[in-house]
């Protein structure tokens, strides 16, 4: 359970800077979208990619490696464009 706790905090780590530099790219100007919208699916499509291609592209396995229902992760695939 540790090796969780420690990538979660890492990946927690790169969101944080990420977003550091989106503000600070902004320069003072107000973002122009719905913030977390935004955020969500930038991460969730890699998300997905990342965890099909390490099931080898079982669905079933890779809905379970993510805590969703299966038709939750085709209609995620079929919204992010993924095979």
């Amino acid at each position: 359970m540790s090796n969780c706790t420690v990538s979660e905090n890492e990946m927690a780590l790169y969101v944080r800077r990420a977003l550091g530099e989106y503000f600070n790219d902004l320069d003072g100007e107000e973002p122009c979208c719905n913030l977390y919208d935004m955020v969500m699916n930038c991460v969730e499509k890699p998300l997905v990619e990342t965890v099909l291609g390490w099931v080898g592209g079982n669905q079933s396995r890779a809905a379970e490696m993510l805590g969703i229902n299966r038709n939750t992760l085709r209609k995620k695939m079929q919204l992010h464009g993924i095979e």
